[in-house]
């Protein structure tokens, strides 16, 4: 089953939420965010120019989370540049 744009945005809204509430994300949830990433730029399907800038920075973010040897310390590093771009998010697709 392929996930809609609007899916894809809201996984990556929950992810991204679930993962500052936290202060923890797992491996599998920083690669989940580079493809999910990776798909939306391939497919040229977000049209917000906003959220096109915060892409390859989320997508830096779920790279940099895989290697992380401190994962809160990712997070916590990372707290405002998550909560842009899940306003970004919501702001275009969680309506």
């Amino acid at each position: 089953m392929t996930l809609t744009v609007n899916n894809q945005l809201q996984l990556l809204h929950d992810i991204l939420t679930e993962q500052t509430e936290d202060c923890c994300g797992a491996i599998s949830e920083y690669q989940q965010i580079k493809r999910l990433v990776q798909s939306m730029m391939a497919d040229n399907c977000i049209s917000d120019e906003q959220l096109l800038q915060f892409l390859p920075e989320i997508y830096n973010y779920g790279r940099q989370g895989e290697n992380a040897h401190n994962d809160e310390e990712h997070v916590h590093a990372n707290k405002e540049n998550i909560d842009r771009w899940v306003n970004a998010i919501s702001g275009i697709s969680l309506k």
